[in-house]
């Protein structure tokens, strides 16, 4: 975003120094320091989840662009719909056939 180089980080720290004073300023700069680390973090968790969302909307897209009759095609071959024989009725049939 910004570029913040040695002489302006200098600057700040002096400028820091005489504000707080030397008792205040480990614990300003450790506040800061923790607050820093929360909006990278928050940050970081917003990103991915937009990511996620994206990729979900891509995948739903490429969905929706298959014919649905080649769809269900695929499904069926791929998996045997047929109605399994239940136990009775496949005793049945080979007490018949003998």
């Amino acid at each position: 975003m910004f570029e913040v180089g040695f002489t302006e980080l200098l600057l700040i720290s002096v400028v820091a120094l005489l504000v707080l004073g030397p008792e205040r300023l480990p614990v300003a700069a450790r506040t800061l320091g923790r607050g820093l680390g929360q909006a990278k973090r928050a940050m970081a968790m917003l990103r991915d989840q937009v990511e996620r969302e994206l990729d979900a909307q891509a995948v739903s897209k490429e969905l929706d662009a298959l014919p649905l009759r080649q769809l269900e095609q695929e499904l069926r071959s791929g998996i045997n719909l047929q109605p399994q024989p239940q136990p009775q009725q496949a005793a049945a049939k080979t007490e018949g056939s003998v």
